[in-house]
């Protein structure tokens, strides 16, 4: 347990006030400057479909494509699992601070898109490079060369962990407690679909996202809006106890608790980042690739789907898992270095949303919830294969594209395989590992970040809100 309590306090010193007062503050004054632009950008979803497939101009993905690949990357087990994760491990608060990664990161979002297509180049491999190795490089100098290679570093390990192996981790866990299936059985179906998949590249990443994502994204809302509707009677108190709890309220004691309020805007914050990734860097890299050359476009596809991922498929999670009256408040501000005896009968993860879909639709609830999350983390796969793969091009050169892609797969058995038996049924483990996810995504958020804080007013200079 040293070791967990070590990931605790470094994801702690990250997740502390300087990254969240960089986060949020920076978002803000971005959301300001562009005149609360990201914010009212519902309407790009729309636009993308009506213009994604009539775009002309370089790429090599149609904009649509480049949207639902974004959105395949980030509507995720950070929607299913993680949000759970957030309750548990920061109450109910910790969704009111999901909902504000969004609100002001969307303008992150919209900036480092709208970097990316500016900077963005041909590669070796004749496809399209861009992301914040590249703006930090060609925008910022000697000093960004050294960003971007912090950043690529980090996105190759983040990507490993963060887009495969926590992913597989999720899809073997649910389906072997909901079906019995082996992990061995899930871990090679999963590797040998990923290998199928992306040794054709993006393109038909691309492709395969354009077809899965809408079918999943919408089953997963309607059986979690008929949770919410059958239940109706306990959405005030859901609202009711996330507002309170995202300021300290703890109606235990009846008055504020510093250490409630702390947990829930860590945590929620994490959680937020982790399922919506606006900041961190890694949505811009497919839309350096999408067709057009218009930057601002690009920016309002990301940003709606920062707003899409949290606003919209996060809050459906936590309001069914709140309305559903099996989350127990004694298993909320769970750390992973509390004992064990005391979350013995708590759930988390994936775990928690299952059971709480099982609740409200009895009989399909758990099985809408496993093949959901199949949908979600595979797309999840297929989609950061792509960031870790421009990471590993940035850093190793084009060559080590085919290494990678074979560390990727055996990364997606190994998630499968051995974190599913190290953890399952041991919520602890489960939120050490999410941990430590934490801090690999953390470690990709800052060198961006400041990246951002220098490339700025090229955006401002640059927006166009009519694209």
């Amino acid at each position: 347990m040293m070791l967990v309590s070590v990931i605790e306090t470094v994801v702690g010193i990250i997740w502390g006030p300087p990254l969240l007062i960089l986060l949020f503050g920076f978002g803000l004054f971005l959301t300001i400057r562009l005149r609360f632009f990201p914010i009212t950008s519902i309407g790009g979803l729309f636009r993308a479909h009506q213009n994604g497939k009539r775009t002309i101009g370089d790429g090599d993905i149609s904009p649509i494509e480049a949207l639902m690949t974004g959105l395949s990357s980030t509507v995720g087990t950070g929607n299913v699992a993680g949000v759970a994760v957030a309750l548990s491990m920061g109450g109910p608060g910790a969704i009111f601070w999901m909902w504000m990664t969004a609100l002001l990161g969307a303008a992150c979002s919209y900036t480092e898109t709208v970097l990316a297509v500016m900077f963005r180049e041909k590669g070796e491999n004749q496809e399209y490079q861009g992301g914040p190795m590249y703006y930090m490089e060609k925008g910022i100098g000697r000093t960004g060369k050294v960003l971007a290679l912090l950043f690529a570093s980090a996105g190759v390990l983040a990507s490993l962990g963060t887009g495969a192996a926590i992913q597989a981790h999720s899809i073997a866990d649910v389906f072997k407690a909901s079906f019995g299936l082996p992990n061995l059985f899930i871990g090679v179906v999963l590797a040998f679909a990923t290998g199928v998949v992306i040794i054709g590249g993006i393109s038909r990443i691309a492709k395969a996202a354009l077809l899965l994502t809408p079918i999943m994204a919408i089953a997963y809302i309607v059986g979690a809006c008929t949770i919410i509707f059958l239940n109706a009677d306990r959405l005030p108190d859901a609202f009711i106890s996330i507002i309170q709890g995202a300021f300290g309220y703890d109606a235990a004691i009846g008055g504020f608790s510093g250490v409630m309020f702390l947990l829930a805007l860590q945590r929620g914050a994490a959680r937020g980042f982790f399922s919506n990734e606006a900041g961190q860097g890694t949505t811009p890299m497919i839309y350096a690739s999408a067709k057009g050359d218009n930057p601002s476009r690009h920016g309002t596809y990301a940003a709606t789907g920062v707003l899409f991922d949290t606003i919209v498929v996060c809050s459906m999670t936590a309001l069914a898992i709140l309305t559903s009256g099996i989350f127990d408040v004694g298993c909320s501000m769970l750390t992973p270095s509390a004992d064990a005896a005391v979350s013995a009968n708590c759930k988390t993860g994936a775990a928690l949303t299952a059971a709480a879909f099982e609740a409200g639709l009895p009989g399909i609830g758990e099985t809408l919830v496993s093949v959901c999350l199949l949908l979600f983390a595979w797309t999840t796969i297929l989609g950061w294969s792509i960031y870790g793969e421009r990471c590993s091009i940035y850093v190793f050169g084009v060559k080590s594209v085919t290494t990678f892609r074979w560390f990727w797969i055996a990364s997606t058995l190994f998630g499968a395989l051995g974190f599913s038996t190290f953890v399952e049924s041991n919520v602890v483990a489960t939120n050490a590992f999410w941990l430590l996810m934490d801090l690999l995504t953390g470690m990709m958020a800052i060198p961006n970040l400041v990246a951002l804080l220098f490339l700025w007013p090229l955006v401002v200079r640059h927006h166009n809100p009519r694209s």
